[in-house]
């Protein structure tokens, strides 16, 4: 299966002169019951040296709406002391955005982040994908999701989701029925996975035709939770970001740090 040849307006962002390092993260997959990926995530968003976090896709486990954030974030409380999970991770974005640049963009798991939380968190929220200009060099910049072509039964899933009738209606819901609709699906999720059933990964020929659109060499994605450097010929390459899973037997959570001289992985664990 291939994508269409002619592949929709790709948008772009062109970094200002100032900034000097780029950090990408994403599939950090934050719930309330993981309280060691949180405090990993916590410590890096304090410390990082970026002069921009970009977050590609499922941050959240789980997102079924800004209305989960209630109306106090901004007090700056990200000890877990007070407030829902949801308002300590809208207050840690907000902190963060303070003193950085802060991008978000759609994952599987949290395509429901809606202006809302954007606006509380002063973060801009990207298409995906979009074509990130920095250090005179152009690179394309998605969650991966759209490029797992093989993945035929999520990709009709993901269309019927990414629908404005759906989302209006499943957002008419109460707050309540949609979290027990979203444990659901992670209970889904987790048998599959425990299952063993193997994963589609990115298609080669979508991915360089997407490169090819956006007059771009390079692209960086997370999804797959398969971490590598991956040559798709003819001059393209795509870069996947690590998941995060700081309770693992062996701990998780990395940054793609992006600077003048290049790429490099950063682990924090």
């Amino acid at each position: 299966m291939k994508i269409p040849s002619t592949v929709p307006h790709i948008a772009e962002l062109h970094a200002p002169h100032s900034w000097r390092t780029v950090d990408f993260i994403s599939d950090l997959h934050l719930q309330a019951g993981d309280t060691a990926t949180f405090a990993a995530w916590r410590r890096y968003m304090e410390s990082t040296p970026a002069d921009a976090v970009f977050i590609l896709g499922d941050l959240f486990e789980v997102w079924v709406g800004d209305d989960a954030v209630g109306t106090t974030v901004g007090a700056g409380d990200t000890t877990g002391a007070q407030g829902s999970f949801e308002d300590r991770c809208a207050d840690l974005l907000g902190q963060t955005a303070s003193r950085l640049a802060l991008f978000f963009m759609h994952g599987n798991r949290d395509f429901l982040v809606g202006p809302r939380l954007m606006a509380l968190c002063h973060a801009t929220l990207l298409a995906d994908p979009t074509v990130l200009g920095f250090n005179h060099q152009r690179w394309l910049l998605s969650h991966g999701d759209a490029l797992c072509l093989g993945d035929v039964d999520y990709l009709q899933f993901r269309r019927e989701v990414r629908s404005p009738d759906w989302q209006r209606s499943f957002l008419a819901r109460p707050l309540a029925e949609r979290q027990a609709i979203a444990r659901g699906l992670r209970e889904q999720s987790e048998a599959r996975k425990q299952s063993g059933a193997p994963y589609a990964d990115v298609d080669c020929s979508a991915a360089r035709e997407q490169l090819k659109a956006a007059s771009a060499q390079i692209l960086i994605h997370g999804h797959t939770h398969r971490p590598a450097v991956h040559d798709l010929g003819h001059g393209y390459s795509r870069v996947v970001l690590s998941d995060w899973d700081a309770a693992a037997a062996v701990p998780r959570a990395e940054v793609l740090r992006l600077t003048a001289t290049g790429l490099r992985r950063i682990p924090l664990l």
